[in-house]
């Protein structure tokens, strides 16, 4: 049976916005549980996408029925035939805080339009269109609540499967009738939507905003009307962050700012608008394991541990989280190269992980050789890549004593008109040669 509350909830709070949400978003004062919960979010430098759907058991990718040009009408009837029966939520989140990751960040419904949860807004959703007749979502909420994991719920702005989503740049072959857009009604069952996600499944990390960028290439600019969009989800929960994968400096009311396959001031996957500034708020980059987002079954060129690590410490370098996907497979099983990779970025992170968390970016930005994190008086030199033993660091800070980490080994410090030299005990070796520079 559906949630009474949630329709009563949103019959007498939802659809009618009070005028001065959108107001007070244009002028947003985070409240403090707003801003504890960014820090919290920055300190966790490490979480774990997830992009899970329908689009799975085609093992094309998540852009399958973009990408294909299938009609809605035929790619819904995947549903009745999705039954993902060893799917494990205790597994899962098991796996995941073992890498060293504090959050989860999943799919809840993606372009495809198709719901990973018991939604009451539309029955095509895993609970109502499929024989599984599990609310995902629940289970995994459940799940990160019992051991202290913080889940975010991604959700796409776009759909290329309801009627009344006005057809942007993508889905113009997936058999909809323009002439039946209904932006209006679209906006309801979104907020609807969302309501239900920050009412009936406790506290959540963060909104992941997927889809502006369909309509960056209209010819008068389309109000997606965020700012009553951001007003509610702050109101249903104060601490839930927000953030949007538009590409651009953050809009009023955003907490978060989001970078995809880039660090943060690089535009090296070319989605960065020319104008997008790199801001204060706390920063996220997102990249793949493999190739894809979501499963696709010919991809296998997965990212060597070494490769994630170093992704992982250039991230923290520039003072930003790695959100590192993983697409789930069909039978709901994560695939045994993202797991064994989990378990070895785990491994690094028991070592290194102090390194890592809590920190922000160092005094030396990202260099070719490696990158630096620092927390208080204690300045992590992460080198990555270099092969002599003295490191020049340009450090304009007093610089008390070097060591190894985590050994201790003594390292030399000379000093220097501009700055310091150390001299290692040792060539640099493994993934990550670690020196802790104690600075007054």
């Amino acid at each position: 049976m559906k949630n009474l509350f949630t329709r009563l909830l949103l019959a007498s709070s939802l659809f009618a916005l009070p005028a001065s949400d959108a107001l007070a978003q244009q002028e947003y004062v985070p409240t403090p549980e707003n801003l504890q919960s960014r820090q919290e979010f920055s300190d966790m430098r490490f979480g774990i996408f997830l992009h899970w759907g329908l689009y799975s058991m085609f093992a094309q990718g998540e852009w399958y029925m973009q990408n294909a040009g299938i009609p809605y009408a035929e790619y819904s009837k995947a549903a009745s035939g999705f039954y993902p029966s060893r799917f494990n939520a205790h597994e899962w989140v098991s796996a995941i805080k073992a890498s060293g990751a504090g959050y989860i960040t999943i799919t809840t419904r993606h372009h495809e339009g198709f719901s990973m949860w018991d939604t009451e807004q539309s029955d095509y959703n895993i609970v109502d269109a499929t024989p599984f007749k599990r609310d995902i979502i629940r289970e995994l909420a459940d799940e990160c609540h019992r051991q202290g994991v913080r889940l975010h719920f991604y959700y796409s702005h776009l759909d290329w499967a309801r009627e009344d989503y006005p057809v942007g740049r993508t889905g113009t072959k997936c058999g909809k009738d323009p002439k039946r857009a209904d932006w209006p009604s679209y906006y309801r069952f979104m907020n609807a939507q969302l309501t239900e996600l920050l009412t009936n499944y406790g506290p959540v990390g963060a909104i992941w905003f997927d889809g502006w960028w369909d309509h960056d290439s209209d010819a008068t600019p389309f109000d997606w009307q965020l700012d009553e969009q951001y007003a509610l989800i702050h109101r249903l929960q104060p601490a839930c962050l927000v953030g949007n994968n538009h590409h651009m400096t953050p809009n009023p009311g955003e907490d978060i700012q989001i970078f995809e396959r880039d660090l943060p001031g690089e535009n090296k996957a070319g989605f960065v608008d020319e104008a997008a500034e790199v801001s204060r708020l706390p920063l996220e980059t997102c990249e793949t394991m493999n190739g894809m987002w979501g499963y696709k079954i010919v991809d296998q060129n997965y990212k060597t541990t070494r490769q994630l690590v170093h992704y992982l410490v250039n991230t923290a370098g520039k003072g930003a989280n790695l959100l590192m996907n993983i697409g789930p497979q069909p039978n709901g099983c994560l695939p045994a190269t993202a797991v064994q990779r989990l378990k070895e970025m785990g491994e690094w992170m028991q070592t290194y992980g102090t390194t890592i968390r809590a920190t922000q970016a160092g005094d030396i930005p990202v260099q070719q050789w490696g990158a630096t994190t620092r927390r208080g008086d204690r300045l992590f030199v992460h080198i990555l890549d270099y092969n002599r033993r003295e490191l020049y660091l340009p450090l304009s800070c007093r610089v008390l004593k070097a060591t190894t980490f985590p050994e201790g080994k003594r390292v030399a410090v000379t000093k220097t008109s501009e700055g310091v030299v150390l001299t290692l005990p040792e060539l640099p070796q493994g993934i990550d040669y670690v020196v802790e520079v104690q600075t007054k």
